[in-house]
């Protein structure tokens, strides 16, 4: 006996999610969009099935706003066993190289400013990149011979945190585009060895942290309650705020011009609130607010 299909409601905002161990970012968006019976939903930077943490879920309107979350800074905090690469620079991978040598805490701490800053970057070859129209992973892990050109990444800061012979934790702050298992492979690399991921965990996207994430069992209990407003992930976006009036005007699609002393006269990107609620993303030209993206029913 079949049940009863469930109603799709219209539900917009965020669930920051921290996504468990051995579940995909895909799968995590599908269950959450089953748990809140959503009509539509979407994520915010993929997170690998073996890494946890901060994965940001947009609902309805918040999908909008999706390259703005992606777009901002992540922190990673990921432990590196030395001595091993394997073929995917994670612990799911075979075995490809080995090596004997063991660096000290002093000489790992003098190799990190070389990988901070924008440097150049050869993604794992397990990856989401897409090769000639087809996913680098999906090629791999058909036996197709994968070749990755080096792309230019920002890192901010890179700490060492803890460091036991074997194995050592760190922690990175980034740009967007940064991958983690590839800083591991070329930073045991530089130090003469071997390395490769074997624990991930993302407590920072954008504004979302792990201050304010959910597990899937807190949504079970209270999926509503898990919901944040669309306009968490737009902070630090510069804010245009609107009267009942011009926004009206911005949610037909029109240009409105912006009144009063402090009205801004450029702005490359904004968005446009009426009593604290998101009405449209855009820019100002010649003291315009333009709409690019109007979002309706936005908290």
């Amino acid at each position: 006996m079949t049940g009863e299909k469930r109603v799709k409601r219209d539900v917009s905002g965020w669930i920051v999610l921290n996504k468990p161990y051995d579940m995909t970012s895909t799968q995590a968006v599908g269950k959450v969009r089953w748990l809140l019976g959503a009509k539509k939903a979407g994520h915010a930077g993929t997170l690998d099935p073996l890494a946890t943490g901060v994965l940001p879920i947009a609902l309805g309107e918040a999908t909008k706003t999706v390259p703005i979350v992606q777009d901002g800074r992540k922190v990673y905090r990921f432990t590196v066993k030395w001595g091993e690469e394997t073929t995917t620079d994670d612990a799911e991978g075979t075995v490809t190289e080995r090596s004997d040598v063991r660096a000290d805490e002093a000489t790992i701490r003098g190799a990190l400013p070389a990988f901070t800053g924008e440097i150049m970057q050869t993604p794992p070859i397990f990856s989401a990149i897409k090769v000639d129209g087809e996913r680098a992973y999906d090629l791999a892990r058909a036996g197709e011979a994968v070749v990755l050109e080096p792309r230019p990444v920002v890192i901010d800061t890179l700490e060492l945190l803890e460091h036991n012979g074997d194995s050592s934790e760190l922690e990175m702050t980034c740009e967007k585009g940064t991958y983690v298992r590839a800083l591991a492979r070329d930073l045991a690399r530089a130090l003469g060895t071997r390395g490769h991921v074997i624990a991930l965990h993302r407590s920072r996207v954008g504004p979302f942290s792990d201050a304010i994430a959910v597990s899937i069992e807190d949504i079970e209990r209270n999926p509503d309650g898990a919901v944040v407003p669309v306009a968490a992930g737009l902070e630090g976006l510069p804010e245009v705020r609107l009267s009942t009036q011009q926004a009206q005007v911005l949610r037909h699609g029109n240009p409105v011009l912006l009144t009063g002393a402090a009205a801004p006269v450029r702005l490359d990107s904004a968005w446009a609130s009426e009593a604290g609620a998101p009405v449209a993303l855009g820019y100002v030209e010649a003291g315009h607010f333009h709409p690019q993206r109007v979002i309706l029913g936005g908290t």
